[in-house]
């Protein structure tokens, strides 16, 4: 059985909510967020860096949530990617990559300048223009499909999931978009989403 290092409001839902979505069984094993929101020390004994997502599948232990999603849906639920052959396979690997390369590094300087109250100042202005250009950038992703990649719900659309239920909380992700707003408003709604949930303890992205 597949056991997963889960800490409350994290990037590690995705992982659970993907693991409800192909059906694979698997073990939570959870971790609560401290006063100041960093993760527990008990996390550094799964793994050095002390962060969640951490999963083990029959002694094959894996971070990272990309890595950990790939591993998912090639070992236990391919479909959930387009096939290799296709056009729109590569698509679907660079939303694996951007989510956390690309779109997460300003939404994660935002949390970290907001905590710096006026020394903060300086950097917001350009954090602030980074974020938009990235919402922009996605809303129009979405243009043509009702999914990141194509016709299909895939795990890129699982993977983007948090980084963007994060902007609604602090990168001005808002109904002036409405595109990416019905997209979390439909992920929010399906079954696997919310047994997920369930899975997982309080989320507070999920509003």
């Amino acid at each position: 059985m597949i056991r997963v290092h889960h800490l409350n409001n994290s990037r590690s839902q995705r992982v659970l909510w993907l693991l409800e979505e192909i059906g694979a069984p698997y073990e939570v094993i959870r971790y609560q967020r401290k006063p100041n929101m960093l993760a527990p020390s008990e996390l550094k004994r799964v793994h050095p860096l002390g962060k969640s997502p951490v999963i083990d599948d029959h002694g094959k232990k894996l971070a990272e949530t990309g890595l950990i999603i790939e591993y998912l849906v090639e070992s236990y639920a391919p479909d959930f990617a387009p096939p290799r052959q296709s056009d729109l396979y590569w698509r679907y690997k660079y939303w694996l990559h951007y989510a956390e390369g690309s779109l997460m590094p300003p939404l994660l300087l935002k949390l970290v300048i907001g905590r710096l109250g006026l020394l903060g100042l300086p950097a917001r202005k350009f954090v602030d223009a980074q974020i938009k250009l990235h919402l922009d950038f996605l809303e129009s992703e979405l243009g043509a499909s009702p999914w990141f990649v194509g016709d299909r719900f895939s795990a890129a659309d699982i993977i983007l999931s948090f980084p963007l239920e994060a902007a609604t909380a602090r990168g001005g992700l808002d109904e002036t978009r409405p595109k990416l707003f019905d997209f979390l408003r439909r992920i929010h709604v399906r079954p696997a989403y919310q047994r997920a949930l369930e899975k997982g303890g309080p989320y507070r992205y999920a509003s």
